[in-house]
């Protein structure tokens, strides 16, 4: 048995010390060992989102067999709370991420901020232009605007192979499931 004099003291190490620490830079210390917890809150986060809006979706596209709409998103919200809980069990109990490391990734270069803004700039282009002027067009913007930002420059090619995409995409959910996808003006043609 150990006296209070002879243990040593935990408080100040980031092993072993836990949130309610004495001082600040053992909290602090804490949180940046256990920074994956931020993924594990966010993931919650949106699992509780997609749950919500998937059990309150309005469902009155009629309905063949017993999946419908909501099968997926609830499945997806499940998915993303199960994965939330054992990511924090796993941090809790000591696992760490290793860091990202590939054969084609150089770790020393600084993050590629132009193909992130150009695909962020994308996406909101294809939320914004959706309801205007349809998804077939709005969707061979994404298909065209996404290859372009990660490097595609076969300007001859690719926007006939986003038109294809997106037009096949259009058919497969407007009219093989029966998920209603905004035609814009080229809803009379397809």
């Amino acid at each position: 048995m150990t006296t209070p004099e002879s243990t040593p003291d935990t408080t100040t190490t980031t092993t072993g010390a836990g949130p309610e620490g004495t001082g600040g830079r053992s909290r602090r210390a804490w949180l940046r060992e256990h920074s994956e917890l931020g993924v594990g809150v966010l993931l919650l986060a949106l699992g509780v989102l997609v749950l919500t809006d998937a059990l309150t979706m309005d469902v009155e596209i009629a309905q063949r067999g017993p999946i419908g709409p909501k099968t997926v998103p609830v499945a997806v919200g499940v998915g993303l709370l199960v994965v939330a809980v054992l990511l924090a069990v796993d941090v809790l109990r000591g696992g760490r991420g290793e860091a990202e490391g590939g054969e084609d990734i150089d770790l020393s270069e600084p993050a590629d901020w132009r193909t992130v803004l150009l695909l962020a700039g994308v996406f909101l282009a294809t939320a914004v232009l959706i309801e205007p002027v349809g998804f077939p067009i709005a969707g061979a913007l994404l298909f065209w605007g996404s290859a372009y930002a990660l490097g595609s420059r076969h300007l001859d090619r690719d926007p006939l192979i986003a038109a294809g995409l997106s037009v096949v995409t259009y058919e497969v959910f407007n009219n093989l499931l029966g998920v209603p996808l905004p035609g814009g003006p080229l809803m009379g043609v397809l």
